[in-house]
Parts: structure tokens; C-alpha cells; sequence
């Protein structure tokens, strides 16, 4: 959201708080404030992310389990679209569409490899789970041959093993937003999901 805009809307609600004073009315009020303060927190931590070449990437879930669908974005620092896609699957989880949004957002820079030599990848999610897991969790999993500190292989073992060959392959930096919260590209994976789902049927 550009400043303009969010100096707007600001000023539109401090104009509403003047006409509204009953309790729901200002509690609606104080949660659009509060949005447009989160919004403005997102943004500028998007801001200082530093890199060349951006993967956005969602996963949804109609159901968990149920038919679930991912999407993917990559993007030039510029914000230039540089590739997309999305897949329906019947049965699934959030959890693996998420993983698997990742996994197909870095398999599509090989068609693009001559364009991301020596350029700076960002993966951008708002999967803590996805995040968490390959930043945190893997490295102590692949130490044990694939086994979680209780000796049990991790969920989505496979899913796992393929991000991780990709994360070697890429060597990308990942990135947490808020989902939900206004990050333009995040809503438009998230989209891309959702369509795919709709255009099967769910």
C-alpha cells in the first residue's frame, strides 16, 4: 500500500471516530487502525530484505485433510513477474501444500537459470512450518538419517527430502510474512491457490 493511500484511509478513520461514538462502532474503528498499523509493520520489514530474485509461495487447504492447492510467484527486485503457477491436488493437507508451493517455486528457476546466476534468492511464505522446518529442524533430522529427536521419521518425509535437495541446489534465504495482512504479492499466490481450487470444483 503506497503512502498516499494509507494517509487516506488514516485520516477517514479519525474523521469516522468524530461521527461514530458507540462502542462497536469504535471498536471497528480501532481494529481497521490496528490493521493498517500491521500492514505498515509488514511492509517495512519487506523493505529491508535484501535480494535479487523473490519466490513468493501459499498453500490452501479446503479441509485438512481435503483438496488442496499451491501457488507461486517469482518475481525480480523490481517487482517484474518473471514466472508463475499453481496445481490442483484432490487430497492433501495445508501443511504439504505449503511445502509443496516451495518445492515447485525453486524447481521453476531452472527454466530461468541463465537469468539467476550468481543473483540472490529470497523465498517469501507465510508458513512458519516451511520456514521453521528447513531453517531449523532439517539440519538436526539429516544428522540423525532423517529422524526427529524422538527416532520417528519427521511428516512429510519426502516433501522434506526435496526441499532440501532444492535448498542446496539454490541456496535461498527464506522469509516470514503475516498472512493475510495486505502483503500484495502473499494475497496473490494465495489467489493463485484459491483459483485453482475453484477451477476443480472446491
Amino acid at each position: 500500500m503506497d503512502s498516499k493511500t494509507k494517509k487516506k484511509l488514516q485520516t477517514m478513520l479519525k474523521e469516522f471516530s468524530k461521527y461514530f461514538d458507540d462502542k462497536q462502532s469504535l471498536d471497528a474503528i480501532s481494529h481497521l487502525k490496528t490493521q493498517l498499523d500491521t500492514i505498515e509493520i509488514e511492509e517495512k520489514k519487506e523493505a529491508d530484505i535484501v535480494g535479487d530474485i523473490f519466490i513468493y509461495t501459499d498453500g490452501a487447504c479446503r479441509g485438512n485433510p481435503g483438496p488442496g492447492a499451491y501457488g507461486y510467484l517469482v518475481q525480480d527486485s523490481k517487482k517484474n513477474d518473471i514466472l508463475e503457477g499453481s496445481e490442483f491436488f484432490e487430497l492433501t493437507t495445508n501443511n504439504k501444500m505449503e511445502l509443496q508451493g516451495v518445492i515447485e517455486g525453486l524447481k521453476a528457476l531452472n527454466d530461468i537459470q541463465s537469468l539467476i546466476n550468481n543473483k540472490s534468492l529470497i523465498v517469501v511464505t507465510d508458513s512458519k512450518y516451511v520456514v521453521d522446518g528447513i531453517t531449523k529442524w532439517v539440519p538436526g533430522w539429516k544428522n540423525r538419517g532423517w529422524k526427529k529427536a524422538d527416532k520417528k521419521p519427521p511428516e512429510n518425509l519426502e516433501l522434506w527430502q526435496n526441499l532440501d535437495r532444492l535448498n542446496i541446489q539454490f541456496s535461498p534465504k527464506y522469509q516470514w510474512v503475516k498472512g493475510h495482512a495486505g502483503h500484495e504479492q502473499n494475497e496473490y499466490v494465495d489467489q493463485l491457490a484459491n483459483k485453482a481450487l475453484d477451477e476443480a470444483g472446491f
